[in-house]
């Protein structure tokens, strides 16, 4: 299951997202976010299918990919909604024993299952189509008023670029280390919770030297290139607004008035 978690991975491409303005990707997935935690009502949560949908497709990210970076979190989602569906109050729908589903807790069940679809699906595909590079330049410039202030804005940008990039390395490393136990007659997936927690052991060990390794290799690989951090650093690609970054904003801006206009025609949950 390890391998197929697509987060923080980059599909090389040339779509109209892989041309978009990084920071105006970044400040398009934050939009986003606020957009999905606007919705009040399942009218307005179709904007946000809508929109993934619409860009998906535009991004030439292949529909089984949504599939893919959503597998790991279906316990969350599930969890989420079973949660939701018997600690909401309102109106019983089914009243057996010491079991209460009510209809507003359905309806919260069913509208947070698809916000954590979304938030993750419109999220992950920011980094489908930004490269490393681009999204450390788009933070860097975006949070470049801080310098003002001695925040090393450089530095953070990079440290969390690497970090966002070395995701699916990790668990590729992960994936490989589980292979490697269970070849060796390592038993993980039997037990209780205990007995699982124990078994990962020899799992968390190797990938935490493993972590430790391609840090300094990647730390040497840096020093290597004289890489001095931001200071003086001198870009050959730079950052310019277009056209369809208007367009793009544009879109946005139309879909969050869409989900604001839904709100007040109908404010309660159905």
């Amino acid at each position: 299951m390890l391998k197929d978690i697509t987060i923080g991975q980059y599909f090389p491409g040339d779509s109209p997202l892989h041309r978009l303005d990084p920071r105006v990707k970044l400040l398009l997935a934050t939009a986003y976010v606020v957009l999905l935690f606007m919705v009040k009502n399942p009218i307005g949560m179709l904007v946000g299918i809508f929109f993934l949908l619409f860009t998906y497709p535009l991004g030439k990210i292949p529909l089984n990919m949504i599939g893919k970076s959503l597998k790991p979190v279906i316990p969350v989602v599930l969890f989420t909604a079973i949660l939701n569906m018997f600690f909401v109050t309102g109106e019983p729908v089914l009243d057996w024993w010491f079991i209460t589903i009510t209809r507003e807790g359905i309806s919260t069940a069913v509208l947070m299952s698809v916000r954590i679809i979304c938030l993750i699906a419109g999220t992950s595909l920011m980094t489908y189509t930004t490269s490393p590079i681009a999204l450390t330049d788009a933070i860097e410039r975006l949070f470049s008023p801080l310098k003002r202030l001695k925040v090393p804005v450089h530095e953070v940008a990079m440290m969390m670029t690497i970090a966002l990039r070395f995701i699916p390395t990790l668990l590729e490393e992960t994936d490989k280390i589980m292979s490697a136990q269970k070849a060796r007659g390592a038993d993980l997936e039997s037990g209780g919770l205990i007995k699982r927690a124990k078994a990962l052991m020899p799992i968390l060990i190797p990938l935490f030297v493993s972590a430790f390794r391609r840090a300094d290799e990647l730390a040497m690989a840096m020093e290597c290139r004289c890489y001095q951090g931001g200071e003086g650093r001198t870009r050959m690609k730079q950052l310019h607004l277009s056209f369809r970054d208007l367009v793009a904003a544009a879109f946005m801006i139309a879909c969050i008035f869409a989900v604001i206009g839904f709100n007040l025609w109908a404010p309660v949950l159905f």
